[in-house]
């Protein structure tokens, strides 16, 4: 066992883990963070898609030991707050759009979906259909077509 150290959302967390934890499971079951889901474990499913340093990553597929204490991750539970609002615009699409069925993969979706339009933005052009395919998060309900709409207006208010 070792100490851990990073920021997450936005609060420098310490956490005595073996290194090779997988991340999820320190912030889902060690730090009580349950937003980024569990699916596969296995970086496929992308349910726990979450950001480190602004960008989406998969907690599932990183232990806890490759984490530098300057690292700033970011669940779907620390989003708003960096916009400074109660709700991030992607988050009030998803309502506005009534995106999720069951829910499970929405954190991950919404998640994958702000670092895409950022991505975008970053290379110079607003996300589309070619930025979308790009978007690997499973969503075994099916509502992938309400989920590009919410990910397009979203987009526009970010």
């Amino acid at each position: 066992m070792s100490m851990q150290t990073f920021l997450l959302n936005g609060t420098s967390v310490t956490v005595d883990v073996n290194p090779d934890v997988r991340l999820l499971w320190v912030i889902r079951d060690m730090l009580g963070v349950t937003g980024p889901k569990y699916g596969c474990g296995i970086n496929v499913c992308k349910a726990c898609t979450s950001h480190i340093n602004g960008k989406a990553f998969n907690p599932c597929s990183v232990r806890v030991g490759d984490i530098k204490p300057t690292d700033e991750v970011t669940t779907i539970e620390g989003l708003p707050a960096t916009v400074g609002k109660d709700l991030h615009p992607m988050q009030e699409a998803w309502l506005e759009f009534d995106v999720a069925q069951c829910g499970y993969c929405q954190p991950g979706q919404i998640m994958a979906a702000v670092a895409k339009v950022k991505a975008a933005r970053a290379a110079g052009h607003e996300i589309g259909d070619a930025d979308f395919d790009e978007i690997r998060n499973v969503c075994r309900c099916g509502t992938y077509n309400r989920i590009r709409e919410a990910i397009t207006a979203g987009a526009k208010n970010m």
